[in-house]
């Protein structure tokens, strides 16, 4: 189905990957299925994968909203350690997780709205966009992040974190055969990221851990990626998340209220824009 505001356009949906920045989507989506844009296909990179294939799975956002708080996502850096050649996390604990809330092992035709995700090809450096069979295993591919995460072998490939190729999946949600795209990115400009030292204060900037440099090494590499990839959507909706970091699972409440704002700022520009299609 359309669009109320207009039957005859195909509008899809592009979330950012982001990691624990990637919750904010859920008020993004909050704020969309309350004013009655009705979404036709999605397409997301890591976090925006995970959060699409819930939505796409057709639970509602007040059931999102209540695994988002679900204490088990602050443990997710550290689970499954691991010592293999390519990643510290084996990510079995994750698929299992993943799988709780998508209600099983599901495969992608059971979804409810066409949906795809975006992982990357680590030996060819090419994108690869899944769209079949089980969506777990599609999840925790598009979620590897390279060097925390394990590869994941799918049809002969080693795959890792989509946002390498794809950091907002525009295009690929365009190629679904969407006429109206909203791209959803989570992830502030990298000048944005590191907290300044105060004015007053002289505060020292606090030394990253793992995970915080891997996720910025990854921003870094892709953020002119992100940038043309956001410059083929007709919205582009970004939540104030500056001061907010990727590893910040627990300060859930504020990301979905900040994904909430920014969707909310958003919606006369998308409703006006549907209107004149």
């Amino acid at each position: 189905m359309g669009a109320a505001q207009n039957s005859e356009a195909k509008i899809g949906l592009a979330l950012s990957g982001g990691a624990a920045r990637g919750l904010a989507h859920v008020g993004v989506l909050d704020v969309l299925l309350q004013e009655g844009i009705a979404i036709d296909m999605i397409a997301g990179t890591s976090a925006g994968a995970v959060m699409g294939a819930f939505y796409a799975s057709g639970q509602n956002t007040s059931k999102m909203i209540e695994q988002a708080l679900d204490s088990r996502w602050k443990q997710i850096p550290m689970i499954d350690p691991s010592f293999p050649r390519t990643g510290f996390i084996k990510g079995r604990k994750i698929m299992k997780l993943l799988s709780s809330f998508l209600g099983g092992n599901i495969d992608f035709a059971d979804l409810k709205i066409p949906f795809a995700c975006v992982a990357t090809d680590i030996i060819t450096g090419e994108e690869v966009v899944i769209s079949r069979g089980s969506v777990p295993d599609a999840l925790r591919a598009s979620i590897s992040i390279p060097g925390i995460f394990t590869l994941v072998k799918l049809e002969g490939r080693y795959l890792v974190d989509g946002g390498l190729t794809t950091p907002v999946p525009v295009n690929v949600v365009r190629r679904m055969g969407a006429d109206f795209v909203i791209a959803v990115n989570v992830n502030p400009t990298v000048s944005q990221r590191l907290d300044k030292p105060s004015k007053a204060g002289g505060k020292a900037l606090k030394e990253p851990n793992l995970f915080q440099i891997m996720m910025q090494s990854l921003y870094i590499t892709t953020n002119t990626a992100a940038r043309n990839n956001l410059m083929a959507a007709d919205i582009v909706i970004e939540p104030d998340l500056a001061h907010i970091g990727a590893g910040d699972f627990h300060k859930v409440n504020v990301l979905i209220e900040k994904g909430r704002q920014a969707a909310l700022k958003a919606i006369p520009e998308i409703k006006r824009k549907l209107e004149n299609l």
